[in-house]
C-alpha cells in the first residue's frame, strides 16, 4: 500500500466516520507509525448518540483508534484525558493555533457603534440565541449592535444585529471590525471538547473577549485579564457594558490577548512540538524497516 512509502501518517480524527475502525486496524499493522489528531470530541458522536445501535457498535470506536495509534495529539486536556483512558501509548497536548501573520492587531476604538462580534456556523448559532436577553439589554440604552458571521438565520428579538456570510477571504476583516468577540457555550460533554478557535481568532486581532468558561475557554480567556468569563445573563450584561464604556480597558485586554496568542496559540509556538513528534516517529519507522530488512 502507498502508506508504506511514507515515514509517518497523520490521521485527522478517524479515517471513515460512522464506520467501525477496520481501516485504522489495518493501518496499525503496516509498520508505518501513525498519529491521530483531535480538536473536537468526535467520540461523543458515538458514545452519546441518540441511536442505541450507534452506541453499541461504535461507542468505543475512537478509543480503539487512539489505542492503536503511535501517538495522539489532543487540542486540550479533555480530549487528552479520553486518550489516556483509552490507553493510548503517547498523548501530546498541542492547542489549536492560527497563523498570526494573517491577523493584524487592530485594537477596539470608540468610533461608531460598539460592535459585539461572533463568528461561527448555523449549527453553533444557537449559543448566541441563548444569550439574546443579555444582548438586548446591552444594546437597548446605547449605540451598540451585534454582528454575526456565518450564523445563517437567527432569532434575536429586540437586538440590533447584522448577519454576514462567512468566507475565508473576509473573516479576518470581519473580526477586525469587532470591538469585542464573544463565545457563548453550553456546558455539555461535546462543548468541553472544543478548542476555542473563535477566541484565538478574536484575540489574535487584539480584541477583548467575553466567553462561557467551558473547557479550554477558561484557559484561553483569563477572567479580568484579557477578557471576561460569563456564566449568567447578568455576567454577560455587566462584562459587555464595562467594555463598551471603558475603551482603555478594552484596548488593554485586547493587547494582553494578542500577547497570549503570540506565546501559546500561534504556529510559531507549537511548530517545535510537531517537529519533535514527527522526527521521533520517523526514526522509529526507520528502525522498524531496518529490523524487517535484517529479519529478511
Amino acid at each position: 500500500m502507498e502508506v508504506r512509502t511514507h515515514d509517518v501518517v497523520v490521521v485527522e480524527k478517524e479515517l471513515l466516520p460512522y464506520v467501525p475502525a477496520v481501516f485504522e486496524r489495518l493501518l496499525s499493522r503496516l509498520e508505518t507509525p501513525y498519529i491521530v489528531d483531535y480538536d473536537d470530541a468526535v467520540f461523543h458522536n458515538y458514545d452519546l448518540s441518540d441511536n442505541p445501535i450507534v452506541r453499541r457498535l461504535l461507542g468505543q470506536k475512537i478509543d480503539i483508534v487512539m489505542r492503536r495509534a503511535d501517538a495522539v495529539v489532543a487540542g486540550n486536556e479533555y480530549l487528552a484525558s479520553r486518550a489516556r483512558k483509552a490507553d493510548a501509548s503517547r498523548v501530546e497536548i498541542i492547542p489549536t493555533v492560527i497563523d498570526l501573520d494573517r491577523y493584524p492587531h487592530v485594537p477596539p476604538d470608540d468610533e461608531g457603534p460598539f460592535t459585539i462580534g461572533w463568528i461561527g456556523s448555523p449549527t453553533t448559532a444557537q449559543y448566541v440565541e441563548g444569550i439574546a436577553p443579555a444582548l438586548r439589554e446591552v444594546c437597548q440604552d446605547r449605540d451598540a449592535r451585534v454582528v454575526l458571521v456565518g450564523s445563517g438565520d437567527v432569532k434575536l428579538s429586540g437586538v440590533p444585529f447584522e448577519v454576514r456570510e462567512w468566507s475565508e477571504e473576509s473573516e479576518i476583516d470581519d473580526i477586525t471590525s469587532f470591538d469585542v468577540g464573544i463565545m457563548p457555550l453550553e456546558d455539555t460533554p461535546w462543548e468541553r471538547g472544543k478548542c476555542g478557535l473563535k477566541l484565538i481568532q478574536y484575540m489574535g486581532c487584539g480584541k477583548p473577549v467575553v466567553a462561557s468558561p467551558v473547557g479550554v475557554n477558561a484557559e484561553i480567556a483569563e477572567h479580568e485579564y484579557n477578557g471576561f468569563h460569563a456564566k449568567t445573563d447578568n455576567d454577560w450584561v455587566a462584562s459587555l457594558i464595562e467594555l463598551a464604556t471603558d475603551n482603555t480597558l478594552a484596548s488593554t485586554m485586547g493587547t494582553r490577548g494578542r500577547e497570549q496568542i503570540e506565546e501559546r496559540y500561534c504556529l510559531e509556538s507549537t511548530s517545535s512540538k510537531w517537529q519533535t513528534l514527527l522526527i521521533e516517529l520517523s526514526k522509529m519507522n526507520k528502525q522498524n524497516q531496518m529490523g524487517l530488512s535484517n529479519d529478511g
